[in-house]
């Protein structure tokens, strides 16, 4: 019988904690991520107080790989980078004992040589993978459902699929969506309200949740604080999300807007 699920928003102690280690600790992380969502992603990371850096300049995957205190890997990276350095980073990360998240863009989407890539990197010991209710689905091993990068099916529809992911890779699996939901490996899920639909009309958004997830990792140790750290993220992402829409006339707004949100709650986090 599975434990039943949960709900924690910003408000809740624990979330508040988590942004206040990433405030303190200005964790270094690395990614590889595409050219669409990299600028948003750094600049995600640095309005939280994380130092990013993102790319696979010459021996960077490697010595970055090694060092940084959390990786995060997103799949669609091989639209402008190559598997090789993919390969390389998380090889690194694994070796130096690194934690590293794994989005798996655009799973599922009908494109079997792109899956096959996705499918070995998840199998190369992410302590995270996030995605939308499609991805989550496919790498499991459902339906492939996805149209493009965006889903087709609910949450619900996902988390018993998400659930298996968690177990069989001893990983935390965090699925985004209307409410965003994070299963842990031993069965634990927690749901995360809030947040804001303009968030879905922002390109990279969720990718840029990637590499913060990533900068939780980076001051947590394995065991039960991670998940909280996951869910943590999630919440602070929300709330911004919620107060950027408040002012916001259209996309652009909000997407400045948004950015600007996460720095003031890390700034006032108490």
């Amino acid at each position: 019988m599975q434990p039943s699920p949960v709900s924690m928003d910003y408000d809740h102690p624990a979330c508040r904690a988590i942004g206040r280690k990433i405030r303190a600790q200005a964790p270094f992380v690395y990614g590889l991520t595409n050219y669409v969502a990299a600028t948003l992603s750094a600049n995600v990371l640095l309005a939280v107080g994380a130092a990013p850096a993102i790319g696979a300049a010459p021996g960077w995957a490697s010595g970055f790989g090694a060092r940084a205190g959390a990786v995060w890997i997103n799949a669609a990276g091989l639209i402008n980078g190559s598997m090789a350095a993919m390969q390389v980073a998380v090889a690194a990360a694994n070796a130096s004992q690194v934690p590293w998240v794994l989005d798996p863009v655009a799973m599922g989407a009908g494109v079997a040589e792109y899956d096959a890539l996705v499918r070995q990197l998840a199998g190369s010991g992410p302590a995270v993978i996030r995605g939308n209710a499609s991805e989550i689905m496919a790498l499991a091993g459902g339906a492939s459902t996805a149209r493009g990068v965006e889903t087709t099916v609910t949450i619900a529809q996902a988390v018993p699929l998400g659930r298996v992911l968690a177990r069989e890779r001893n990983a935390i699996v965090a699925i985004s969506g209307e409410k965003d939901h994070i299963l842990a490996p031993d069965g634990q899920m927690v749901v995360v309200p809030g947040g804001h639909r303009l968030l879905t009309a922002v390109t990279g958004a969720g990718c840029a949740l990637g590499g913060l997830i990533a900068a939780a990792l980076a001051v947590t140790q394995a065991g039960p604080e991670r998940p909280v750290a996951v869910v943590a993220v999630h919440a602070l992402y929300a709330r911004a999300a919620e107060m950027a829409a408040r002012n916001a006339q259209g996309t652009a707004s909000f997407a400045m807007g948004f950015v600007d949100a996460l720095s003031r709650l890390q700034q006032t986090a108490g």
